[in-house]
């Protein structure tokens, strides 16, 4: 198991994001009452896809013969609704390398953890709340 937090800095909108020693900054538009200096929530979860399916690649080359050079992945979406929930989502691919690079890019979409997980429906619940 493992976790993950954010934390406001200096009472501003504006968080850190930490998993062990890795840190991201969360924050909103300004147009919307942020600081504008980070990645929103929906922006983090796209990130989320396209971080997984890039470590996965990386991951699974080796294993099916395949020197691996370059990646990029774009995931393009959209949030609609009251309250926003996030459409459909795809995602393209760009790699360079030796090797059958799409039996790879076909194999680690079958098995990329977050995609599975948001395919899959992952339950999401509230836990407890501390009031200081």
């Amino acid at each position: 198991m493992f976790s993950v937090e954010t934390r406001t800095v200096d009472g501003q909108v504006t968080a850190l994001g930490s998993a062990g020693p890795f840190t991201v900054v969360i924050d909103r538009q300004t147009e919307v009452g942020g600081g504008g200096k980070g990645f929103n929530g929906g922006q983090l979860l796209y990130l989320a896809i396209a971080g997984c399916v890039s470590n996965d690649l990386f991951r699974e080359a080796p294993g099916l013969g395949v020197d691996l050079r370059s990646v990029r992945v774009v995931v393009h979406g959209e949030f609609s609704g009251d309250p926003a929930v996030s459409e459909p989502v795809t995602y393209d691919v760009e790699l360079s390398g030796e090797g059958d690079l799409e039996s790879l890019v076909k194999a680690v979409d079958r098995i990329a953890e977050i995609p599975n997980s948001l395919r899959r429906g992952t339950s999401v619940s509230l836990g407890r709340i501390r009031v200081a």
